[in-house]
């Protein structure tokens, strides 16, 4: 088989098998040609897509596909399929095509591996993020964040939940912190009163939203301090920034995760507290036993 062995298969990227499909394609029987030139001119759909789904697709027979999968090396099709779906949970295909993978993972009555793998990669999602974060780096943000006049945190779409929640515990203490953009308006406007006084938290994940790096471009003319957690070191609101933070979002979902993002919001504001005046512990209390005598809480 074209240089790939199967004992090595786990390590294979979808390209090498398509590289060896078609350094094969010239040998192979009409037949297992016909799969392999649907394969070819479809690879995406090998890691979302039933064997059943891919014959029928390709008019070939479910065991012409196991044959050409055997010509190639591999022992069966699962087997030579396990590379695309791994590029599938790696995020390098678009949000449909996961989608439909997901799907695929229901009807088969796989939904234990997916289980596994949701919990593996949240797992493996904060051992990267805080893997290549010290407490220095968060020491420093946090002393941004405690002597700043005011504190913005902008998220949108899936982030704007984790901009929110952020302000809201950070407002138990401190009233200096606000999340936008506010309803009604956008985050430029937000901030057009924000200067070398204050700090922004700006968070956005690949495909990075416009609204977001513009707000932070303008941030940065301003002379406002930038927090950017982003999943690249390369991010438009990590680099320039004065503190930047990556956070690991990758998933078998069809959407990045937020875990990584939300420990390490939960981190940052765990530093905050600490390194802030007694006078803010003091407040995070009063603000509890507040909701206890207004009867917020139900009580045992």
């Amino acid at each position: 088989m074209s240089g790939i062995t199967v004992p090595n298969s786990r390590g294979l990227e979808s390209v090498d098998v398509l590289a060896a499909l078609s350094e094969e394609f010239a040998g192979l029987t009409p037949e297992i040609r016909k799969a392999a030139s649907y394969v070819l001119e479809n690879p995406n759909d090998v890691g979302v897509s039933s064997i059943r789904e891919i014959a029928t697709a390709a008019k070939v027979k479910p065991n012409t596909l196991v044959r050409m999968a055997r010509t190639v090396g591999f022992n069966g099709y699962d087997e030579f399929r396990e590379p695309f779906r791994e590029q599938i949970k790696r995020g390098s295909v678009n949000f449909p095509d996961r989608a439909r993978w997901l799907q695929s993972l229901g009807q088969s009555g796989k939904l234990g591996g997916l289980y596994r793998d949701m919990v593996s990669s949240a797992i493996s999602n904060i051992e990267d993020t805080f893997g290549g974060i010290d407490a220095q780096s968060l020491k420093q943000a946090a002393n941004a964040i405690i002597k700043s006049r005011n504190t913005y945190t902008l998220g949108v779409g899936v982030n704007s939940s984790n901009a929110s929640n952020f302000t809201y515990l950070a407002s138990t203490g401190m009233v200096n912190f606000h999340s936008i953009p506010k309803n009604g308006s956008t985050p430029i406007d937000d901030l057009a009163w924000a200067d070398k006084r204050d700090v922004l938290i700006a968070i956005t994940c690949k495909p990075y939203r416009t609204e977001v790096v513009d707000a932070v471009k303008l941030a940065r003319k301003q002379g406002v301090q930038i927090i950017g957690l982003s999943d690249s070191a390369a991010s438009p609101i990590i680099v320039g920034s004065e503190h930047g933070f990556v956070v690991a979002a990758d998933t078998p979902q069809f959407f990045p995760s937020s875990v990584s993002t939300i420990a390490l919001l939960e981190t940052l504001l765990s530093f905050a507290i600490a390194m802030a005046t007694p006078k803010v512990v003091e407040r995070v209390k009063t603000f509890h036993d507040r909701r206890h005598e207004l009867g917020l809480y139900e009580e045992e």
